[in-house]
């Protein structure tokens, strides 16, 4: 189906949705006891979402009353996309997905006998992961092991974060990599759930990541990998914090330049902290010239800066990592700053303490004379990257390119989470590896 348009996909939406009601999940299709999470959302409070085999969305006992909540999604087979990754199965998903939008004023919300985690109002200690997925990929010929717990360790991860009690965890995207069918000689990924759909959104993310999501309330970024060819369907059914409205669910492709993007938004730390979130995922597919990309990034910064008026401390939280430290193309005699390649790879200054991100799969922490502090968290499951970035300060010193970093140091080939934690007024970043070690420290 590479190249063509499907005639009228709603209708096949919902035809196929009738299919599933009818004769059941498909065989391989996910199907589990509910699940049940909670996230920021971007108009202020939180969204408790809940994936569930049953024929009606449950009640939630929220302050002591019953609230029903309301369907986002239903059961349904969702047509192939033309996407980058040639998969060539439909995106099913045999469950309903529900969700019920609370206050930030809410103490207590009750999910069957589950007390769900709900965000206070004084944010201490938030875990940021990003890049968590088992690559499955023929294009690249990556086939990691996600039957081998030492080749994808993002469960023990999760595992390992969750313990850390935190107050919120910052997810900064990627989250479902298996997108082709690992072969059957490969023994450490053969057989396991791949594609679009439910099982591998199951497989990916829900399962390993559940000790996590039952451990505090999360901020969900979207990664590139999230985009309405690739994810995009399980993104908007499953993780995107805003409503779910038709011609943004990345099921036509006339509708992706609205389904591709959201307004950045901002979620109170206390204290006169917060983390603006900003949906910047396509600078990873645009080229030098693209004008809607440029346009695009151009309007979330100005958004991002009056955002950040009138707080005392802004971080900001984006996939795509627009100040990192890159060895030059060409070899190591000269050093990148920034790469977002629809403004000629120029550091963007933003009036933000510190910025989040993912999509390089290593562990970055950049401070500059005159920008952001980057922090690149891509490191907590998806396959590593080669070594595309300087280790430190002392490997870049008197090289071109290095006069503008303060401080540098990158981590690569161990996979790890990082947790970011309040002291006073300011803030400290703890780097674990998979082992929980403390493997960085750093101050913000």
């Amino acid at each position: 189906m590479n190249g063509m348009r499907l005639a009228r996909p709603g209708r096949l939406v919902r035809i196929c949705a009738a299919v599933l009601a009818i004769v059941g999940a498909a065989p391989g299709m996910a199907s589990a006891a509910p699940r049940a999470w909670v996230e920021m959302a971007p108009a202020g409070g939180s969204v408790v979402r809940v994936v569930t085999d049953a024929a009606a969305c449950p009640v939630l006992r929220v302050d002591g009353r019953d609230r029903p909540m309301a369907e986002r999604a239903a059961p349904a087979v969702l047509p192939i996309r033309s996407n980058k990754a040639h998969v060539t199965s439909p995106a099913s998903f045999a469950t309903r997905v529900c969700e019920l939008r609370l206050a930030r004023s809410v103490r207590r919300a009750i999910f069957g006998a589950k007390r769900l985690p709900l965000p206070s109002a004084h944010i201490d200690r938030i875990v940021v992961i990003g890049d968590t997925g088992c690559r499955l990929k023929d294009a690249d010929r990556a086939w990691q092991g996600c039957k081998d717990p030492a080749q994808w360790p993002f469960a023990a991860i999760a595992a390992r974060a969750a313990a850390l009690h935190p107050d919120m965890v910052l997810h900064v995207g990627d989250y479902l990599y298996r997108e082709n069918p690992c072969p059957q000689q490969e023994a450490a990924c053969a057989q396991t759930p791949w594609g679009y759909g439910e099982a591998g959104w199951s497989a990916d993310f829900l399962d390993p990541a559940a000790p996590l999501l039952a451990a505090a309330p999360w901020i969900m970024v979207r990664g590139n990998h999230e985009e309405c060819a690739r994810a995009g369907q399980g993104w908007w059914r499953l993780l995107d914090p805003h409503p779910l409205a038709a011609h943004r669910d990345c099921v036509d492709p006339a509708d992706d330049a609205a389904g591709n993007h959201a307004e950045p938004y901002r979620v109170a730390l206390g204290g006169g902290a917060q983390l603006v979130i900003a949906d910047q995922m396509t600078l990873a597919g645009a080229g030098h010239g693209d004008a809607l990309a440029a346009a695009t990034q151009r309007a979330d910064n100005a958004t991002i800066a009056r955002l950040a008026r009138g707080a005392r401390t802004t971080f900001l939280a984006a996939h795509y990592p627009v100040n990192p430290v890159l060895w030059a193309a060409g070899g190591t005699s000269a050093v990148t700053v920034g790469a977002p390649p629809v403004s000629d790879h120029a550091p963007v200054p933003l009036p933000v303490r510190a910025m989040f991100a993912g999509h390089i799969h290593l562990f970055q922490f950049a401070r500059f004379a005159s920008l952001p502090t980057q922090v690149i968290t891509g490191f907590s499951g998806t396959l590593e990257d080669p070594v595309l970035a300087p280790a430190s300060l002392g490997d870049v010193a008197g090289k071109p390119g290095a006069a503008a970093i303060a401080a540098l140091t990158t981590i690569t080939g161990r996979f790890g989470h990082a947790l970011l934690t309040r002291r006073g007024n300011g803030w400290r970043l703890t780097v674990f590896g998979l082992d929980g070690a403390v493997i960085g420290r750093f101050r913000l």
